[in-house]
This record gives structure tokens, sequence and C-alpha cells, in this order.
């Protein structure tokens, strides 16, 4: 693919993309279950529960049992999709996932919305930034984290056809819709979105469309980016960041989510035992957001289009250096 050809298509909610893609898997297999935390509406599944009505629990604000409820699901052979906000996934019942779902490779979709920064207005309490690092901890978890609407209805689609606990991470506002409407998701495969020779760039989630965009600064600099979307961050595609690293002998990792414990340690981790490259970090800087819009919080953060293209440049000057 070149950079040139990745435009955005529309911008929708990577949420909604959950809501599509949760119909879909219940049309395609009748065990899929959808739960959620009194959290229908704001995880889009009102069409799925006019659908499937008796394929529908609500658990009410009671998110520990529902982690419960759906770990005892499985043993009768349902796909249980758990839904709340990301925050309410993850801290609020960690021990529940850990001791109930992980602990006993249970099959449930940990499905997890209104993730990171983006959230916005609600403020820090709601802005969880920890959760990728808690979940990929766990051992068996899967860790999945979709870049756009399209890529979130596919991997929400595709998830009910892995067997094994998985954490899905998606957000809250209307984001660039920029991948193909009719992918095929595949779980543990990186997307090579273009291939270059200076600076890699991987990123996840809804900082991919800002690193496409970075990349495009950089080209016009006569910077080539290799730039990946590592959708999945467990099971990590080990083989397509050494390949990257190994070609261009720096990189950059972007996501919204703590320095500390994310994409961004994944990919040092990998690169640290095979190909030790100069790293430049573009993530939240061990702190805690605070409310206002999403784009305002992204710039006071340093999650932004220009914070991307400063990091492969100074990547670039360490590796040169």
């Amino acid at each position: 693919m070149m950079l040139e050809d990745i435009q955005i298509l529309n911008e929708k909610e990577t949420r909604g993309g959950f809501g599509e893609g949760i119909l879909e898997a219940g049309r395609r297999n009748p065990n899929v279950v959808a739960l959620t935390a009194d959290l229908a509406g704001s995880l889009k599944l009102n069409a799925f529960i006019k659908e499937f009505p008796d394929r529908f629990i609500q658990c009410g604000i009671a998110e520990a049992n529902m982690i419960g409820v759906a770990a005892g699901l499985t043993i009768g052979g349902k796909i249980p999709y758990t839904t709340t906000f990301a925050n309410f996934s993850t801290s609020r019942v960690y021990d529940q996932i850990r001791q109930s779902v992980a602990y006993s490779d249970k099959n449930v979709k940990i499905c997890a919305s209104h993730a990171g920064l983006t959230l916005g207005e609600d403020g820090a309490t709601h802005q969880v930034l920890e959760d990728i690092g808690m979940m990929k901890m766990l051992p068996g978890m899967a860790v999945v984290v979709p870049c756009d609407f399209n890529q979130t209805k596919a991997a929400t689609i595709a998830i009910a056809e892995y067997h094994g606990p998985v954490y899905l991470r998606f957000g809250r506002p209307k984001w660039p819709n920029f991948t193909a409407e009719d992918q095929v998701f595949e779980l543990g495969k990186a997307q090579v979105l273009a291939e270059g020779t200076d600076v890699s760039i991987i990123a996840c989630g809804h900082m991919v469309w800002r690193s496409v965009e970075a990349a495009k600064i950089l080209a016009a600099k006569g910077i080539s980016v290799d730039l990946i979307n590592m959708h999945t961050i467990k099971p990590l595609d080990e083989a397509a960041i050494i390949k990257s690293l190994t070609k261009t002998g720096c990189v950059v990792t972007a996501e919204e989510h703590q320095i500390n414990g994310g994409l961004g340690d994944s990919v040092a981790n990998v690169a640290s035992r095979n190909c030790a490259v100069p790293h430049e970090y573009v993530a939240v800087m061990d702190t805690f957001g605070e409310s206002g819009t999403p784009n305002q919080l992204l710039d006071k953060y340093g999650l932004t289009t220009a914070h991307i293209v400063a990091a492969a440049e100074k990547a670039i000057s360490r590796k040169n250096g």
C-alpha cells in the first residue's frame, strides 16, 4: 500500500463499529450473547437487542457480577461479549477477570468502549490509560486495539471465532475511518500500511490515523516511513517488528495509553531481544488525564501528528548520531 492511497472514507465512532460487528457476529453464530452493565446505548447494542432479545443480558451497574455471569455462560458453550466503559471493564473488575476468566481460559470477550483520553469531558476518573498493560499481563489474554470503525467491526466479528479470552479496546468519539470496509481481520497479524526505510512508526487505536498523517508530512520532507498498524498487542506480531526495525534502524511507537506497560513496552521487549534500535515513545507520560475535548486532551498530553513527526526526526537523529 502507498501512503497516498490511505484516505479518509468518513468519520465514525469505533464503538459504532463494535455495534455493527456484534450484530453480524450474532447472525453468524447463535452462541454469541451480549451482556452490559447498564450501558447498552453507549455500546451501540440496540440493534443486537432488537434482533436477539433472548441473547441479551442486562446486568445493571454490577460489572463484577457481569464478568462472573459471562464466565458461567461459557460452560454451556456460549460466547459472551461483556460491554461497558474501558475503565469499568478492567480496573473495577480485574480480580474477577483474573480468577474467573483468564485463570481458567474462559471464552469471554471483554469489550471496552470509551478508552483513553478521547473519552473527553468525563475526566480522569473515567479515562483509563493503564488497561492495555493490565490486560496483556494476564496469561492467555488476547489484547486487540483496532484503529477505526471498519476495523473495529471486523475485529468484533473475528474474535467470535477465536477461542479464548479477548480484551477488545475501542473509543468514544467520531474518528477518521480509512481501512477497507470488506477487510478480513487476522488476530495477531500486524497491518503494514506503508513500507519505508528511514524510520518505523508502530501505532494502535486512534493513533494510527495520526501516524498516517505524520508519515505523509515526513514523506514530504524526504523521510521514508515504515508504517505499521499493530492492532493486536497480544499475541504480538514479533516477526513484523523485527523485519521493520532491522530495515529502518529506529522506531517510534504511538498509543493512547500510559508510556508504561502498553504497545511501546511490547515493541521494546521484542527489540531488546532481537534488534535493539533507538526508540521514541508517543504516549501519556505517567500522568492522569483531565476533562476536556478529545482534541484538546490529545494536544495537551502530546498525542498529536506533530508529536509523532518530532519523535520520528529525533529517532532518526539518534540513529545517525
